[in-house]
């Protein structure tokens, strides 16, 4: 009758504030970004159950591929999220988002495309376009 939601990955690495990561990431378990990533975060090859946090002072500058997304800080870059994204109140995003499913609070930003990860794998076959960068509108006024 009901259905359980699948544990998150457990918080094995952690990012701490006044940390600068320059490079991409490869994640299995779930990595808490506190500080900056100026990279792309995807999961390692094998892994199934991969999560990034990303607290209110963390940013990710480059492209997020991971199953999970949670997001309370920004993110300057796509992101591809194939299970789930979760979008805080102040979480800020410049770049298109694919999903499985969304939770956005109010007060979240998207400046981007929002694209269902079910469309995108049919992207091919119906002729649309998958959302790349180039498709984010320009935040200057």
């Amino acid at each position: 009758m009901f259905t359980r939601k699948p544990k998150d990955p457990e918080i094995e690495t952690l990012i701490g504030p006044g940390t600068r990561v320059d490079g991409d990431l490869r994640v299995t378990g779930g990595v808490h970004v506190e500080g900056r990533v100026h990279g792309n975060v995807s999961a390692a090859e094998g892994a199934g159950a991969a999560l990034i946090e990303i607290a209110e002072a963390g940013v990710v500058e480059g492209n997020v591929d991971l199953p999970r997304v949670v997001v309370h800080g920004e993110v300057r870059g796509d992101i591809r999220a194939r299970d789930r994204i979760q979008l805080g109140p102040k979480a800020r995003v410049a770049g298109s988002v694919v999903y499985g499913v969304i939770e956005m609070a109010a007060g979240a930003v998207i400046q981007g495309r929002l694209v269902s990860a079910v469309l995108a794998a049919e992207a091919p076959a119906t002729g649309a376009a998958e959302p790349t960068a180039t498709d984010v509108a320009d935040a200057t006024p």
